[in-house]
């Protein structure tokens, strides 16, 4: 069965992270998963991207349709931003830390994932009961309040990056070069956070039968399923792709253990980071 336009980007998506899946495991290897930089999540998030992408192409060679695919397809291309942005979250973390991995946000920061994981139960759920039973509109009530707490994370992000930039001075030598990545992929992560927006708001149902009901015509176009594809190939998959590309170029052409040194030789080196008593 010849691939429609939504298949054919499915299966660019498989093409274009199987490859990182390598990459991103190398990070985890290279940087380990104890210190909570933020690698792990950019490897999850590339997983889910090609099973994503493997359920939609499959979708599409099922006859008669199998809805469960689909479903299971569309559920994980949403869910994909939240590792996005928690793996953001996690590399910022790391601006705080002290030669010896200590940090005084370690509270906050974990409130913050709390934030990004009840995001994305929400939006999970919410597509579960639209697609499950006939409570559509609780459904559509818990994916818009899933996508709009990514959203206030995504803010909440962009306001810690600030806050670093002013302590600068404090944060350890590579990891400055790791915050100038972060600033740079903020922007394309600002591009696809709005796309989710929009395309939630874009319906009152999430269907994948084709027969989604448009709430604004103005937002039909960004419609995830029903939308433009162009549209969905330049402000999600792009932008995705150009995140994923910033911090795996710098995972790997920085030497960010080295910021891991003896505590006693940075002595009060690190005011910012230093743990509370």
């Amino acid at each position: 069965m010849a691939l429609d336009s939504q298949g054919i980007l499915a299966a660019v998506t498989i093409a274009m992270y199987i490859p990182f899946l390598f990459v991103s495991l190398r990070l985890v290897m290279k940087y380990g998963i104890s210190r909570g930089d933020g690698w792990v999540l950019l490897l999850v998030f590339s997983i889910i991207r090609v099973l994503g992408g493997a359920l939609l192409v499959a979708a599409e060679d099922i006859t008669p349709a199998n809805i469960s695919l689909y479903t299971g397809g569309y559920a994980l291309e949403l869910s994909g931003l939240s590792p996005l942005l928690l793996c953001t979250l996690g590399l910022l973390h790391s601006m705080f830390l002290t030669p010896d991995g200590l940090s005084k946000y370690n509270r906050q920061f974990r409130l913050l994932q709390l934030l990004g994981t009840v995001a994305l139960i929400l939006t999970i759920t919410g597509i579960s009961d639209e697609t499950s039973s006939s409570s559509d509109s609780s459904g559509n009530i818990m994916r818009r309040a899933g996508v709009l707490l990514f959203c206030a994370l995504y803010i909440i992000l962009v306001g810690i990056c600030v806050h670093v930039w002013t302590q600068v001075g404090f944060v350890m030598r590579y990891r400055k070069q790791l915050l100038k990545a972060i600033s740079i992929a903020l922007p394309f992560l600002a591009i696809r956070t709005l796309y989710s927006v929009l395309s939630t708001f874009s319906s009152s149902t999430f269907s994948v039968t084709g027969t989604t009901e448009s709430n604004t015509s103005d937002l039909a176009k960004f419609n995830m399923i029903t939308g433009e594809w162009q549209i969905y190939l330049v402000m999600d998959m792009l932008m995705e792709y150009a995140v994923v590309i910033i911090y795996g170029v710098a995972g790997i052409m920085l030497p960010l253990n080295e910021d891991y040194k003896s505590a006693d030789s940075y002595q009060d080196e690190y005011p910012l980071s230093r743990p509370q008593m």
